[in-house]
């Protein structure tokens, strides 16, 4: 009988491993197929237009929400969409990581260079601050802030799994910069003639304040070379603060006061250091120093960020199919009008820091 028992067990025991994988695929299925389509449409925008005005990430979360509007999806695909909401989105994180080099900060400067940080710092104090006083809850408010202050919706995804954001709050935060974002790059060339910029300042002003990287090309490639140029150094110098922020808000994290609809959680004593920095920003930061000595080939840097831009995507779609869009109405107003006052505030700075400066 003894010989046997082993075997029994060991079937078991890969039958509920393989329970556990197949159980996951419904849903990471679902996220891919709605990751494909919104990839694709960027594809398009990308071939008639030269750039995306409605990025992939933000049309996964929107084309997520539409099919959590028309059907509910079943207990089957729940644990897919789980997954692919968190544990894929860290993955994307620490893939992030490949893509950043110290190099691009030593060659800005270390006045812009301290002035970025001082508007990044400034844009995450007045935006918390701003969005608590309309009345959001602590985590949403400090996602709205690290989306206007930092980059977007890359910001959003990533502080959103270490201060423990719910699905709803992510979804909100992100649909409403993507909005303000393409206003954005739209609007924000009439600065130019309405405020007297040079071309070089109007670099500086978009680099501060325009989310993502091809939106910084699309509001400054119309203006000048000059423009596009500063525009893209600073806001990757901008990006790179991203680091830096998410490991100063997992310290933060445990202080942040419970919320409704959240799960309780009964540690006790004094974390740990993966408790403190989630294992995803210390990979983060593992593959951010890797890249800055050259451990990492140029070759292997773009297909990491793409993986890591695709999984971000899919998370995303998972994210959406997790919103209860009569959720997302209730806030609406009061997210819109604060990204709005954030925003504004952040475009404030940067114009006083341009001044500062004395930018040419």
């Amino acid at each position: 009988m003894s010989p046997r028992t082993p075997s029994r067990t060991g079937k078991t025991g890969a039958a509920v491993r393989a329970g556990a994988s197949a159980s996951v695929l419904p849903g990471i299925g679902l996220c891919a197929a709605i990751t494909a389509v919104s990839m694709a449409a960027q594809a398009f925008e990308e071939r008639v237009a030269g750039h995306p005005y409605v990025e992939a990430l933000v049309l996964a979360i929107l084309i997520g929400i539409a099919v959590r509007t028309a059907w509910t999806p079943d207990a089957r695909f729940r644990t897919g969409i789980a997954f692919s909401a968190k544990q894929l989105l860290e993955v994307a994180v620490v893939l992030l990581g490949a893509s950043l080099s110290l190099g691009a900060i030593l060659a800005s400067g270390p006045a812009l260079l301290a002035g970025i940080v001082g508007t990044v710092v400034i844009g995450i104090g007045a935006s918390v601050g701003i969005c608590r006083a309309l009345g959001l809850p602590p985590r949403m408010a400090i996602l709205v802030a690290c989306g206007n202050a930092i980059c977007g919706n890359s910001a959003i995804a990533a502080v959103a799994p270490v201060i423990g954001a719910q699905p709803k709050d992510i979804a909100a935060a992100i649909a409403f910069t993507a909005v303000l974002g393409v206003l954005m790059v739209l609007g924000l060339p009439l600065f130019v003639p309405l405020a007297g910029l040079s071309d070089n300042q109007y670099g500086v002003l978009a680099g501060l304040t325009v989310y993502a990287v091809p939106q910084v090309l699309a509001a400054t490639v119309p203006v000048s070379l000059l423009a596009t140029q500063v525009g893209t150094l600073v806001k990757l110098v901008r990006v790179l603060m991203l680091g830096p922020v998410v490991v100063a808000f997992s310290l933060i994290a445990p202080r942040l006061p419970q919320e409704a609809g959240m799960e309780l959680t009964g540690a006790k004593g004094r974390p740990g250091l993966t408790k403190l920095v989630p294992w995803f920003i210390l990979g983060f930061l593992a593959l951010a120093t890797s890249r800055s000595l050259g451990l990492i080939p140029d070759a292997a840097v773009k297909p990491l960020t793409q993986l890591a831009g695709v999984l971000t995507v899919l998370s995303m779609a998972a994210l959406g199919l997790g919103v209860d869009v009569r959720v997302l109405a209730r806030v609406g107003g009061r997210v819109t009008l604060a990204v709005t006052a954030s925003l504004a505030v952040l475009v404030a700075v940067s114009l006083s820091l341009i001044r500062f400066l004395g930018i040419g």
